[in-house]
């Protein structure tokens, strides 16, 4: 998720790349992670792809970056604070995308007050936070259910979009919400009858991650109205990082890594992170929504698959029936979504005019600075 950019910056950008689909070019329909989805149902929303070739490999290719991201995670969520982890994240993945941070914050200080909380709220909860109690998960926990219970991300933002943006949900949600959450629990026990409290303090992890990057997801949607994507990728990442030197200041939490650590931290930023995001932007515009809905299946599968394989997790028959309702509940929404007439998720008429005009200026506004600066 870090993607995107959620996920961590792994899950932080796969919510952030989860929450690009609504501003793809092929993706004005939708919105979800860490985020992102649909309005937040998987790949709901991604209009008609784009001519070029289908390329739905690459949105699994993006997705199974994010699923192994607890290779490196995990290893330094054991060896240093989850906070050091995220802050040394934070500033690889700053400096990747300093050459959009000056049109951003030229940007965000013409922006309305609303778009400036929102992107506020994004980076130090959404980016900061979400990844540091992400990491933490890893730390308490087993290195597969931090990273399945993100699919909750969609049904979560679902659920804020209703109170944030006015979106109207119908009873069919619940046809979807319930059997999730019932998957999610059954993921996040071994014995879901008997619940220890280390491992009810690792899914109160991962869920705070979850409502974290759902938050940023819709609060992301509705300040696309006034930035790009770009602006608020540099934007999350920059105000992140400054959010986390101070809380590292005000805790006195030693930020201090040995080089070994140096190079899993870049290779964490890198490749579930700022790559993954590459990837999965570039594959939107050519993916129809139903082929990118079960691509991204590879990344709870990968993150399963890397578990089981390279890192010794060993997941009961309950939860991988928990795994296998999750999933199903996730893609059934995004399906849901894609193919009824009657979605379970409403936009309001006035709220999607407005939004499209205020994009519409946006747009004209970008083209205009990129004119200006053009030789």
């Amino acid at each position: 998720m870090t993607a995107p950019l959620s996920q961590g910056s792994g899950s932080a950008s796969h919510e952030v790349c989860r929450a690009a689909r609504s501003a793809a070019p092929a993706a004005s329909a939708a919105g979800s992670a860490p985020g992102a989805p649909g309005p937040a149902a998987g790949s709901a929303g991604l209009g008609r792809p784009s001519r070029g070739g289908d390329r739905t490999w690459l949105v699994a290719l993006a997705a199974s970056f994010w699923g192994i991201s607890s290779i490196w995670r995990g290893p330094l969520s054991r060896q240093y604070p989850s906070l050091t982890v995220v802050f040394w994240e934070h500033l690889v993945l700053t400096l990747l995308t300093l050459w959009w941070l000056i049109p951003a914050v030229r940007r965000l200080r013409a922006a309305s007050l609303r778009t400036q909380l929102s992107v506020l709220v994004i980076g130090a909860g959404s980016s900061a936070l979400a990844t540091v109690l992400f990491t933490a998960a890893f730390r308490v926990g087993d290195p597969i259910t931090p990273q399945v219970l993100q699919k909750l991300q969609p049904l979560i933002a679902v659920a804020l979009a209703a109170v944030i943006l006015r979106e109207r949900v119908r009873a069919t949600y619940a046809w979807f919400a319930i059997p999730a959450l019932v998957g999610a629990w059954l993921m996040a026990f071994a014995s879901p009858l008997s619940v220890s409290v280390k491992s009810a303090q690792a899914a109160l992890f991962a869920l705070g991650a979850a409502a974290l990057w759902a938050a940023g997801t819709v609060l992301g949607r509705a300040a696309r109205a006034e930035l790009t994507f770009a602006d608020l990728t540099s934007l999350r990442f920059s105000i992140g990082f400054v959010t986390l030197g101070i809380t590292a200041a005000v805790t006195q939490t030693p930020l201090a890594v040995g080089w070994d650590a140096a190079g899993t931290i870049v290779l964490l930023a890198l490749v579930p992170g700022l790559l993954a995001l590459v990837l999965y932007y570039r594959a939107l515009g050519h993916t129809p929504a139903s082929r990118a809905t079960l691509a991204e299946l590879a990344f709870p599968l990968s993150a399963v698959i890397v578990g089981v394989a390279f890192l010794g997790a060993k997941p009961t028959g309950s939860q991988w029936a928990g795994f296998a309702i999750l999933l199903a509940s996730v893609v059934g929404l995004a399906w849901h979504e894609q193919r009824s007439a009657a979605p379970a998720v409403a936009v309001p008429d006035d709220a999607r005019e407005a939004l499209a005009a205020a994009r519409a200026t946006h747009s004209a506004g970008d083209t205009a600075y990129a004119l200006e600066r053009s030789p």
